[in-house]
Order: structure tokens, then C-alpha cells, then sequence
């Protein structure tokens, strides 16, 4: 059962961070149009482009600094709590620095659950619209920088392989195609051929300069023809995904994703990971930075509020900036994704704890 201080600690905690997406998000999007005002109206991008870009923007903006949001919010008027004296009144009354701290709890728990499901959910379109837009409208090379389409070689399941030298995204067109069957160790065929193209409405491909060779005990077989129609059991638009496909999944398709890509053999799969494990890590840490910006703002300091908002400042981008730091560490290096995606809610945790036993004293 809530109490009246539970009730007020509660309130304060959503309103203060409401307040603090409402007037951030705003001006995230003045910078972002001052930035690229020039580019939209160069490449005279419609109205209602803008207008969805912007929708969506919101929403992916409030994902990214999520951390830094909350952070600061708690920070401020948990600051205020004290230098009116009300967090003395409250522990004076006979009230534990860990019953105190159970508003809080429950306002991570809230913010928590808003935030898994944003991104599990929302993001992904959000991230998807944005991402979209800015490789159509705002960067140079446009949609050809999406995908890596050159020299594409793919492992398509446990004995089947596939490569094309280039591949053209609009009209379903590979060049230089070759397959590859093997059975065990043994390649069983190969298929190659000049160019290779995808028909959507029978889901089959036309080959042209097809040459089958079969390998056999003491002969090979070899079969031509100038122009061949086949079924595979691959997409081509599959073979070359955007870069940031992982980012506008939803978490079913996200699975799905991964477990195929990982038959697959895809390089980049730890790419994919530190996307999924991140829709878990992200909403954990709004207890561990709950616990922080309390441990570090429930005491009046010399400097009053302003110096609990530096040092709020300064460990919310710490947070943020470990956490891009590890995440780029798990697509490069052997280091396990799950490891690097879950390090910085390890550090900030120790720090959470030792925060809360100096604030109990």
C-alpha cells in the first residue's frame, strides 16, 4: 500500500520525467532541423516526408538519451527534496534510507516496463523511418550505402553457398553469379552464370549463360544453356540487407532474423546480437541509474543543486558513453556480445551499490 510520501516521491518522479523528454525532445529537433534544413530543401524532400520523418524522430530520440533523461530528471528533483529539507523530515520520521528509496524502485519499475516495450515495439519503426530517411535524402552516396553489394558471398545453409560480384538492389539483378552444393567435405554441383535475375511474381530466378557442372566419381557433367529459369531457396534482396536492418525488427522478426543468419554464417551477426541484447539491458538500467542519481542527490552539498546536476551530467554520458564504447567492441572484436552489451550495467551497478551504502550513513 502507497503512502502520501510514496504518492508525492511517485509524482514527482514521472512528472519531472515527462517534463524532461517534453522540453529536450523539442530542441533536439531544432538542432536536427538546423542541421539538415540545407540538405532537405537541396534535394527538395516533400512536406509529409518531413513531417513522418519528425514523428518518428521523436520517438527515436527519446530511445537514444533514455539513460541520460532519466538520470537528469531524478537528479533534479530529488536535489530539490533535499535542500528544502524534506528528505532530513522524512528520515527524521523514523522512515529507512531503503524505505525511502521504494517510490523510486517503483517509478524505475514503471519507466522500465515503458521502455521495454518501446523497444521492442516502437523503435523499430522509428529507427527504420529515420534510417531510411537519412540515406535517401541526406547522405551522399543515398540508398547504394545501405547495403554492401559487391562481392557478396554468403553461406545460405549448412552445404550451400552462394556469391555474386555485384548485385542491383531496384531490379532484383545479380552479376557473376555462382552456387555451390556440397555433400560433407565433397562439392556434389556448381552452378554459375553471367547474371542472374529475381522474378517476384513466381518467386523463381532466370539465369542467363548457365553452366551447371555436376561432380561425378570419374566424369563431370557439365550442362549449358544461354538462359535457364530455376527456384532457390534464397531472396536476393536477403543476401544484401541494409546496414541497419537488426534496428527495424520487431523482437519475433529480430529472432527469426538472427537464427536465420546464423545458419547462414553471417560475419556480421554479432551486429545483430548487440541489438537484441541491448532491448533487455537498456530498461535494467533505469534501476541502476535510479539508485545512482538518489545515492548522489538525497544530500545537500556546498555547490547546492547545480553540483549534483555535474556530477549527473557527467556519469549519465559515462553511462552512454561505455555503453556505445562496449557495443562497438561486440561487432569488432571476439569479445562475447552479451558480455559487452551487460559490462556497463556491471560497473554502474558497483557504483550504484557503493553510492547507496555511503548515502545510508
Amino acid at each position: 500500500m502507497l503512502t502520501i510520501i510514496d504518492k508525492y516521491i511517485l509524482r514527482r518522479y514521472l512528472v519531472t520525467f515527462t517534463v524532461m523528454l517534453l522540453l529536450f525532445i523539442p530542441i533536439g529537433i531544432v538542432i536536427d532541423i538546423s542541421e539538415k534544413v540545407n540538405k532537405m530543401l537541396e534535394n527538395k524532400v516533400p512536406f509529409g516526408e518531413i513531417a513522418n520523418y519528425y514523428f518518428y524522430f521523436t520517438i527515436h530520440f527519446a530511445n537514444f538519451l533514455f539513460p541520460i533523461f532519466l538520470f537528469l530528471s531524478i537528479i533534479w528533483f530529488t536535489s530539490k527534496l533535499a535542500n528544502n529539507t524534506e528528505i532530513i523530515a522524512i528520515l527524521s520520521s523514523g522512515i529507512s534510507f531503503n524505505r525511502f528509496l521504494r517510490p523510486y524502485i517503483i517509478g524505475a519499475t514503471l519507466v522500465s516496463i515503458g521502455a521495454l516495450i518501446m523497444g521492442l515495439y516502437l523503435a523499430p519503426k522509428a529507427n527504420e523511418v529515420y534510417n531510411n530517411f537519412r540515406y535517401t535524402y541526406l547522405i551522399g552516396g543515398g540508398r547504394e550505402e545501405m547495403r554492401d553489394e559487391t562481392d557478396v558471398y554468403r553461406q545460405i545453409s549448412a552445404d550451400e553457398f552462394i556469391y555474386v560480384s555485384n548485385f542491383n538492389t531496384l531490379s532484383k539483378t545479380a552479376f557473376n553469379f555462382s552456387f555451390e552444393k556440397f555433400n560433407g567435405d565433397q562439392l556434389d554441383y556448381k552452378i554459375t552464370a553471367n547474371r542472374i535475375k529475381f522474378n517476384p511474381k513466381d518467386s523463381t530466378y532466370t539465369l542467363f549463360g548457365y553452366v551447371k557442372r555436376t561432380v561425378g566419381p570419374y566424369d563431370d557433367v557439365i550442362e549449358r544453356a544461354d538462359k535457364k529459369d530455376a527456384k532457390f531457396t534464397f531472396d536476393l534482396e536477403d543476401l544484401t540487407p541494409t546496414i541497419y536492418v537488426a534496428e527495424t525488427l520487431k523482437y519475433g522478426d529480430l529472432i527469426h532474423f538472427i537464427d536465420r543468419e546464423k545458419k547462414r554464417g553471417n560475419a556480421n551477426i554479432n551486429v545483430y546480437l548487440v541489438v537484441l541484447y541491448k532491448k533487455y539491458s537498456i530498461p535494467i538500467s533505469a534501476f541502476i541509474l535510479t539508485i545512482i542519481a538518489v545515492a548522489v542527490s538525497s544530500m545537500k552539498r556546498r555547490g547546492g543543486m547545480g553540483m549534483n546536476l555535474a556530477i549527473g551530467i557527467l556519469l549519465a554520458f559515462s553511462f552512454v558513453f561505455l555503453d556505445k564504447i562496449f557495443g562497438v567492441l561486440a561487432e569488432k572484436s571476439s569479445i562475447p556480445p552479451i558480455i559487452s552489451v551487460w559490462i556497463p550495467n556491471l560497473l554502474f551497478g558497483i557504483l550504484a551499490v557503493y553510492l547507496l551504502r555511503n548515502a545510508k550513513r
